[in-house]
């Protein structure tokens, strides 16, 4: 960065560091490493306190953006969101202790666990302007490993990720919601190699929440299989972290894997 360009953080990083540092709290992400997507009930019996107790964990795990939750029906589900992991490890991580980045690599893939992915990030611009750049080919190559998504963007439409130049299919699907700028939800199919290609369709759902000078970005990948290989969904938290560094400074983050397709 340069000048007077900054990244936003929806919470400083002290305050993710301040949700890891109790036992307790660490512990109710080791039980979601394990299944994600547990309701409060299934997390109280794991623990010996109160439920008041346990909530106010997830409550502050909440608020550090490490925990999501989502209604199903009448129950409440807890799922893990890396992206604060991620944010924390291109701030400060990569600069000063390579050996810290292998360690949060292996709790990024703890963090991955299959059938439902929900990811969500906080990003200081309009609704309009984040829709635009999910949707552009040129900005979406940005962010997205050097690949380009084309379609018409209508209910229904197709759309198809390639190469940078074109060369190269790497995925494709439909278009089953688009709601600008506010939904869009896709069927897709990865075909960037032999290993996503068997694992055959998922959903892929953008939602866009304008919160103050902000918008609330919520990315749910799910109708995945179980045991789904992460080579499927693991690049979310690094794709999610350039489209954040990119509206709000104009470049580009560079990450592994980042100029994969250009």
């Amino acid at each position: 960065m340069t000048g007077d360009q900054t990244v936003t953080y929806y919470l400083d990083v002290d305050g993710v560091f301040k949700a890891l540092a109790d036992p307790t709290r660490r512990s109710l992400l080791d039980e979601l490493f394990r299944e994600d997507g547990q309701t409060l009930r299934a997390l109280e019996e794991r623990f010996a306190m109160t439920r008041f107790g346990v909530m106010k964990h997830l409550k502050q795990l909440e608020e550090a953006g490490l925990v999501v939750t989502r209604r199903q029906g009448r129950e409440k589900l807890h799922y893990l969101n890396p992206v604060p992991i991620r944010l924390v490890h291109d701030r400060w991580v990569s600069k000063y202790a390579q050996p810290w980045a292998a360690a949060l690599g292996d709790l990024k893939t703890r963090l991955e666990s299959p059938m439902e992915k929900v990811f969500e990030i906080y990003i200081r611009t309009t609704p309009e302007r984040l829709w635009e750049a999910v949707t552009d080919p040129e900005i979406r190559s940005k962010y997205q490993f050097g690949s380009r998504v084309t379609s018409d963007w209508t209910p229904g439409s197709r759309f198809e990720m390639t190469s940078g130049d074109g060369t190269m299919a790497l995925g494709e699907g439909e278009n089953l919601e688009v709601d600008p700028p506010r939904r869009l939800v896709q069927r897709m199919v990865a075909l960037w190699s032999d290993d996503v290609k068997r694992e055959g369709t998922s959903r892929v759902t953008w939602e866009i929440e304008p919160v103050g000078d902000s918008c609330r970005l919520t990315v749910t990948h799910d109708q995945l299989r179980e045991g789904a290989n992460d080579e499927l969904y693991g690049g979310w938290p690094m794709i999610l972290s350039g489209l954040k560094t990119w509206l709000e400074t104009g470049e580009l983050l560079t990450t592994p894997g980042s100029l994969m397709y250009t």
